[in-house]
């Protein structure tokens, strides 16, 4: 991560969808779309002490509901039984594995762990298959909803989708201060399943120090839209013989900030960056002379910053 400025950040967020994305994108958010029903798998023993003939196995029907009272969810899931008892490298050993919606295990009488997964969300819980007696079907709640990100700059300036990053943190900090990584480079627009409950977004524009924070509430059941506001805009900058003239190449730029730190440098003719808003000096080197010139950053106004070879 870039060091940034304190910059300030509006997150808006709609508990229902806009125009824009639809029921179309809730469905693909709820995967409620198909009908997929995974096969049976052969038999496992929860002591792992070999093969169970088929007539000791009991057929385990799951299914994950993202709510209490939801509907089972038809596709999206990943479902795990492990072994209660670790192996030789002290983990779970994997006994079966299912993609889709509600799955069937054959499971020899015993205990287990099973896993479901929905995107980042998951549940866990201890299942027991008795060797008699009606074995009711498993119901798992994710208590989980989505978040859609995305940002402006300025008011409602749109942002290329290339310029744009996400990273998806934890709402509590650890013991060492820093907050849990949830996800990485999750782009704009793209629908991110997680866990009921609050996170730390930052938003990163472009690569120099336009970066906003804000906490972002996922609810279980809903697809959350946030769009962040970044006080940022594109500056390209020019060495120039004349105004409006062609760039010269060969040259060198070093972007200082108002304290004096360098923020960013280029070697090209013409660099192209995203800066926080605020006042800023550029430098150019060319053939062993210096050019400078002081300018400003404004919210949402890309421009270029001309410095003449006469200054």
């Amino acid at each position: 991560m870039h060091a940034a400025r304190s910059v300030s950040v509006v997150a808006t967020v709609f508990l229902a969808l806009t125009p824009a994305h639809g029921e179309d994108a809730f469905k693909a958010f709820k995967q409620l779309d198909g009908s997929v029903k995974m096969p049976k798998l052969n038999a496992f023993s929860a002591n792992m002490g070999g093969t169970i003939p088929p007539s000791t196995s009991r057929n385990v029907s799951l299914e994950a509901r993202l709510t209490n009272d939801g509907e089972a969810m038809q596709q999206g899931l990943s479902w795990r039984v492990f072994s209660p008892i670790p192996g030789p490298d002290g983990k779970l050993p994997l006994l079966a594995s299912a993609e889709g919606g509600s799955a069937d295990f054959q499971l020899a009488p015993g205990d287990y762990f099973v896993n479901v997964s929905f995107g980042r969300a998951g549940a866990t819980k201890k299942l027991t298959v008795p060797r008699d007696g009606e074995m009711e079907k498993q119901v798992m709640v994710l208590d989980a909803g989505g978040i859609i990100l995305n940002a402006v700059s300025g008011p409602d300036t749109r942002i290329p989708a290339k310029e744009l990053k996400f990273d998806v943190y934890s709402s509590e900090a650890l013991a060492d201060g820093e907050r849990g990584l949830v996800l990485a480079d999750v782009p704009p627009n793209a629908i991110v399943r997680l866990n009921a409950g609050t996170y730390h977004i930052v938003s990163e524009y472009g690569s120099v120090n336009a970066v906003v924070r804000a906490d972002i509430k996922v609810e279980a059941g809903k697809l959350t839209e946030a769009v962040m506001q970044h006080h940022a805009s594109q500056i390209n900058l020019k060495l120039v013989s004349e105004p409006g003239g062609e760039a010269i190449a060969d040259t060198a730029w070093s972007v200082l900030a108002g304290s004096g730190d360098i923020v960013a440098e280029s070697v090209s003719a013409f660099p192209v960056m995203v800066l926080a808003e605020g006042e800023y000096t550029a430098v150019a080197r060319n053939k062993d002379k210096i050019y400078q010139k002081d300018f400003a950053v404004d919210a949402g106004r890309n421009e270029d910053v001309e410095i003449l070879l006469t200054q």
